[in-house]
């Protein structure tokens, strides 16, 4: 089985990036952010405080995250059987998740669905610790970066397709303070693991990015 490996900050373009490839591919695409994000949700509707971690810890065993596709192999995120996807990607969700994810009740609650996945599947993983934590083993592992202010714009213009008022400038911000508290935090923080191959995106299309992993993963396989 082969497993490929793509971490970076938020907003560095990682799953897009993943998706893209798995489909061209043919690998299983698991996108464990959304699965934080899923988690992140549940705290946010029960009203918890993200730096609660005794009562986060003793909800854990109550949380199932689940993924599927549907027809046209769209992701669908499912939180205790209801399906979540419209509502993970919101920027409250996103902070929430950076902050919860942290929290080790909550990591070892999806990593033994995701490393066990990996075991029955060639796949293809993108996140904060995928490489360094989650699979460190992975037959190819990419650190998929970009600047600040190239990863604020693209989000910027993402909303506001979607119809969604927002201020570039306080996204930059939101994206600044979430790569200081991923790098920050105690438990498995985002960082380049050593064998992983460099990859900024800022100047380069989202073409140019597959074909540079791709290129990457043909020259050892």
């Amino acid at each position: 089985m082969y497993s490929i490996a793509i971490d970076g900050p938020a907003g560095a373009g990682k799953s897009t990036i993943a998706k893209k490839i798995a489909k061209q591919m043919g690998f299983v695409y698991v996108d464990t952010g959304a699965m934080s994000r899923a988690m992140a949700l549940f705290f946010i509707r029960q009203g918890i405080d993200g730096h609660d971690r005794e009562t986060i810890a003793s909800l854990c065993p109550s949380i199932r995250v689940s993924l599927s596709y549907d027809e046209e192999g769209r992701q669908q995120v499912f939180l205790n059987g209801e399906n979540v996807t419209p509502y993970i990607r919101d920027e409250e969700v996103g902070q929430m998740a950076s902050v919860t994810s942290a929290i080790p009740e909550v990591r070892a609650a999806l990593l033994d669905l995701q490393r066990n996945m990996a075991l029955t599947s060639d796949i293809l993983m993108d996140g904060r610790d995928i490489g360094t934590h989650v699979l460190p083993d992975a037959s190819l592992k990419i650190y998929l970066t970009a600047s600040p202010s190239v990863r604020a714009k693209r989000r910027y213009d993402e909303l506001c397709e979607k119809g969604v008022s927002c201020d570039l400038a306080q996204i930059e911000q939101d994206i600044i303070k979430r790569d200081e508290q991923d790098m920050g935090r105690e438990i498995a923080p985002l960082r380049q693991a050593e064998d992983a191959v460099l990859l900024d995106s800022s100047d380069m299309t989202i073409e140019e990015v597959v074909e540079a992993v791709l290129e990457e993963f043909h020259k050892k396989y």
